[in-house]
């Protein structure tokens, strides 16, 4: 399969270095290529900065001197390795011919961002686009890679496994989210892995967990969301809270997936193709 990963990093460097004015426009430029793509109505760069991307109606003068970083550190090149290496490892999947990644800075006053996502994180799905937004801390310059291969998992398996957001279960939502982080890790080992399976430990754990396994099979999108990013997000979106600590379904999924690993032997890419009804069973 092919990658074409955007030269975002280009476009936003002249973007920062043009008067404030003249920045909307430039954004909504590099921006609506991947519109098609997302399914909120409204201005593209509205949407952008709803989901923590960088301010292109305000002056921060950290914003230029990070994406040179970005540009120095090669990290669409990054990108573009890693999913390359994804993809074969995923060498039994169906997979697109052509994926597009769109990669844009974080903004690093947003709180959803830089606390409940740790910095970064991405969007994929059966589309043919992948998004990654990140502010590059030290710690995650060089995890951004690793998000893609993230996101890309989800476009992988949902191309041979079922996504419905009508029937999607609460199970089905936090395993993907286990199988991707397990595949980031199968691929390039737990450093590579990121913070969202290890934001919820001891009895916070406990309590999601309890709380995921009583509504496994409760299904449709508008539920399921709530049981994989938890309370803080629900509130933020104007929906109703379940008593999930934030990304709490990361470290859940993660745990149920390790658990089918070590019962079964099986390896993240084998099981990628496994619906979550087989993965239970087992």
């Amino acid at each position: 399969m092919e990658f074409n990963v955007h030269d975002t990093l280009t476009a936003m460097a002249h973007l920062l270095e043009q008067p404030l004015e003249r920045r909307p426009d430039l954004a909504r430029e590099m921006l609506t290529p991947m519109r098609a793509a997302i399914p909120m109505p409204g201005d593209i760069v509205d949407i952008h900065h709803q989901a923590g991307g960088f301010r292109v109606d305000a002056e921060d003068p950290r914003y230029l001197p990070a994406v040179r970083r970005m540009i120095e550190a090669d990290v669409l090149g990054q990108i573009e390795r890693e999913l390359r290496r994804a993809s074969d490892h995923l060498e039994d999947a169906k997979q697109p011919d052509l994926l597009r990644v769109m990669f844009v800075l974080g903004n690093p006053e947003d709180e959803a961002l830089m606390v409940r996502a740790g910095g970064y994180y991405g969007m994929g799905g059966a589309g043919d686009w992948l998004y990654v937004v990140a502010w590059p801390t030290e710690e995650v310059i060089g995890r951004i890679a690793h998000c893609a291969v993230h996101e890309f998992h989800h476009n992988a398996r949902y191309r041979n496994v079922e996504w419905n957001p009508v029937t999607v279960t609460v199970g089905e939502h936090v395993i993907s989210e286990g199988l991707a982080e397990a595949f980031v890790r199968e691929l390039s080992g737990p450093q590579a892995m990121g913070p969202w399976s290890a934001m919820v430990t001891g009895d916070a754990f406990d309590l999601a967990h309890e709380r995921i396994m009583a509504d496994f099979d409760l299904a449709g999108i508008q539920h399921t969301s709530a049981y994989v990013l938890g309370d803080g997000a629900m509130k933020a979106f104007g929906q109703e809270p379940r008593g999930i600590p934030d990304m709490a379904g990361y470290a859940v999924g993660l745990h149920l997936v390790d658990e089918f690993l070590a019962a079964t032997g099986m390896s993240v890419a084998e099981a990628t193709l496994l619906p979550v009804a087989d993965i239970v069973r087992r």
